[in-house]
């Protein structure tokens, strides 16, 4: 499959002063704001106030935009040296590192599966993961195996959380609003469930970003627990 990482690049005209940085970032912005349906190159080319083929030197196509992108944000998320941090405090922060970063970008759920992640950004990222989890005591393919873990565990709550996120924001009500909705909704379909209703009535007594918060502290931990028990087998 080919990617903008393995096309050769031509050189742009003297007289060109749009740059692949200031396309990437204008993108970033424009998807932020309002999703993949806002992003079109026709649409990019009018706000860098630049001509259709000033674009396509740099960024041939869409596809090859998204690459760029999703490997701009592979470059956000901090993962801590193992002598500094240790390798269980550099996970953590691994671990909101990548959540917060998929938070701050919506639309990546939607796109990161369906491209390989092979940008010099991802390579960096993925070294340092595996730096990070060698620390640990992992080798050989346990160390791809507990990195790939403890990503598959972020990205997917961070997308669950999005994808209600955005449920909320088509139904036009607050985060707060929906999630008190569907409560009163779900302690009224449990009436016959005395445990499901006893749930209900814990998630009604906190906000739902305190419960997203927790939850995921939650689930990292116990993780890291589970990596860590493997490793003294």
């Amino acid at each position: 499959m080919e990617s903008i990482w393995s096309k050769s690049r031509a050189a742009a005209p003297a007289r060109e002063t749009l740059t692949r940085e200031q396309i990437v970032q204008t993108a970033m912005t424009t998807l932020d704001a309002e999703g993949l349906a806002g992003l079109s190159m026709r649409k990019l080319a009018a706000k860098l106030d630049a001509g259709a083929t000033s674009l396509y030197w740099h960024v041939p196509t869409k596809d090859d935009l998204i690459d760029l992108l999703i490997d701009e944000i592979w470059g956000e998320i901090d993962v801590p040296d193992p002598e500094l941090a240790g390798w269980r405090s550099g996970a953590m922060l691994f671990g909101h590192s990548l959540r917060a970063a998929v938070l701050r970008h919506p639309w990546l759920p939607e796109v990161m599966y369906t491209r390989p992640s092979v940008g010099p950004k991802a390579m960096t990222l993925g070294a340092r993961g595996l730096v990070l989890f060698g620390a640990a005591g992992f080798s050989g393919r346990d160390v791809d195996f507990a990195m790939g873990s403890v990503m598959s565990y972020v990205l997917g709550t961070a997308s669950s959380e999005v994808a209600t996120r955005e449920m909320a924001r088509r139904a036009g009500q607050s985060l707060d609003q929906m999630a008190g909705e569907l409560l009163q909704q779900a302690e009224v379909l449990t009436a016959d469930l005395p445990d499901m209703q006893e749930s209900v009535r814990r998630r009604a007594d906190r906000d739902i970003n305190t419960t997203f918060n927790e939850s995921f502290v939650f689930g990292l931990d116990t993780l890291l627990d589970g990596l860590e028990a493997r490793l003294k087998k």
